[in-house]
């Protein structure tokens, strides 16, 4: 039986998996403040589910019109909605800069931060302003620095935590420190499992990072599996046909995009939840299910990895961390 809303992550529980992990579990969040990327798909369905647990939500995004319809969407579902749109260009330093400039004036710690937005299968290799490879770019060096550039918010709250958004492809992916921005050698399938494994290293990083500097910081990671959202639409443009397929394997394996948020909220929100760990669905090769912890690829712990990465990833950003252990 649904108990509640088509949209709500409880009625998605109780219909595709019966009793289990849902928003039910999420307990009040009243007083905190969110900050979630990508203002469609899974930022969409995170917000939804968290302004109906008392939070206040930032859902920060490139496009205002796009933003503003999600905001008009949560408001019409929940009326008293604390929620706001702050425009953010993850492919751009300089929009990072101003985003987390306007936070940092406003000086309200940031309880919990929400790294989701990304693009998918970009063919033909594009860059973004600062000359990254355009997912790269996006998916990960964009909320290296962004994080990075909210830590004093970060710092400043009770119990912080960042959530970093990867993918299962992660466990095809390569970090190539000879050709990171895949200069020499392009294919839209591979820098997009880079940019997720890059994401996953980055998410464990700041866990090992935090813990042996003593910040209260808990950093997780979360994948959606297959979820039916918007992010193939923000790749292949252009290929009718790779774009048929991926809808078709979305339709047959994946599961809905509402769905696709539980692990992400489970990271953000569960009292469980221990720095450093990975969640996904349970089901056949974590594509749908229930969202408990997810499988971490032998690469993603590869500690000298890890660490070389996050040094170039600073020197390409020209960031210093909020600590210096960091």
């Amino acid at each position: 039986m649904v108990l509640y809303s088509a949209s709500s992550h409880e009625a998605v529980a109780q219909e595709e998996y019966g009793m289990s992990w849902s928003e039910a579990d999420i307990p009040s969040q009243a007083g905190k403040l969110f900050v979630i990327t990508g203002t469609g798909g899974l930022g969409f369905e995170d917000a939804s589910a968290l302004v109906r647990k008392g939070t206040k939500v930032i859902l920060a995004g490139r496009n205002p019109a796009k933003g503003k319809d999600s905001i008009t969407r949560i408001r019409a579902e929940t009326p008293t909605a604390d929620i706001a749109f702050e425009e953010l260009d993850l492919a751009s330093l300089e929009s990072i800069g101003a985003f987390a400039g306007r936070l940092l004036a406003d000086g309200r710690p940031i309880d919990v931060l929400i790294n989701n937005a990304g693009v998918a299968i970009v063919q033909k290799r594009q860059e973004t302003q600062d000359g990254f490879e355009l997912q790269l770019g996006t998916n990960y060096l964009g909320h290296f620095a962004l994080t990075m550039r909210l830590m004093p918010l970060l710092l400043s709250a009770k119990a912080p935590r960042v959530v970093s958004l990867s993918s299962t492809t992660h466990k095809m992916g390569k970090i190539d420190f000879d050709d990171l921005q895949l200069e020499k050698s392009y294919g839209g399938s591979a820098a997009y499992a880079q940019s997720k494994l890059a994401m996953l290293m980055f998410a464990l990083e700041l866990d090992r990072r935090a813990r042996e500097a003593g910040a209260n910081l808990i950093s997780v990671a979360a994948h959606p599996g297959i979820a039916r959202t918007e992010l193939m639409n923000n790749g292949p443009a252009g290929r009718p046909v790779l774009q048929f397929f991926s809808h078709l394997i979305e339709r047959l394996l994946g599961q809905s995009s509402a769905a696709g948020a539980l692990p992400t909220l489970r990271a953000a929100t569960d009292p469980a939840v221990q720095s450093g760990e990975y969640y996904g669905p349970k089901g056949f090769l974590e594509a749908k299910g229930p969202p408990e912890l997810a499988s971490i690829s032998a690469k993603a712990q590869d500690d000298a990895a890890r660490r070389r990465l996050w040094e170039v990833s600073a020197r390409l950003t020209g960031l210093v961390p909020a600590l210096s252990t960091l």
